[in-house]
C-alpha cells in the first residue's frame, strides 16, 4: 500500500522520465517507448521505472541502453525536479511486458 506523497512522487517522476525519453526518442527511429508505471520506494531513495516497447522484441535492448545511461538520465531528472523533491531517488528501468503477456493469453483462449 503506497502512501499519498509515494503516489505524488511517483506521478511526478513518471511525468518528468516520459518527458525526457521524449527528447531521447529522437535518436531510436522506429522505436516507441513509453512509462507505464513508476514506484517509488518507501525512503524514497529508489524509483522503478516500468517502460513499455513497440516493438516488443527492442525492449531489453533498449532498457539496457538505458540502464547504462543512468547517470546522465538522473542528472537530467535532478534538474527537472529539484525544487520540487529533497532527495533526487536512484532510478532504475525494467521491461513491462503486460501486453505481450495479455497478448499470449488471448492468442491461448482463441485455439
Amino acid at each position: 500500500m503506497d502512501s499519498t506523497r509515494q503516489n505524488k512522487i511517483s506521478r511526478l517522476i513518471q511525468k518528468e522520465i516520459s518527458d525526457i525519453l521524449l527528447k531521447l526518442a529522437k535518436e531510436t527511429r522506429g522505436i516507441m517507448v513509453s512509462v507505464s508505471v513508476v514506484r517509488v520506494s518507501p525512503d524514497l531513495g529508489i524509483a522503478k521505472a516500468y517502460l513499455s516497447v513497440f516493438p516488443s522484441e527492442k525492449g531489453n535492448e533498449v532498457v539496457e541502453h538505458l540502464n547504462n545511461n543512468i547517470k546522465a538520465i538522473r542528472f537530467e531528472l535532478g534538474n527537472r525536479v529539484r525544487h520540487q523533491l529533497r532527495i533526487i531517488p536512484e532510478v532504475r528501468f525494467y521491461l513491462d511486458d503486460s501486453l505481450d503477456y495479455i497478448e499470449h493469453i488471448d492468442k491461448l483462449l482463441k485455439d
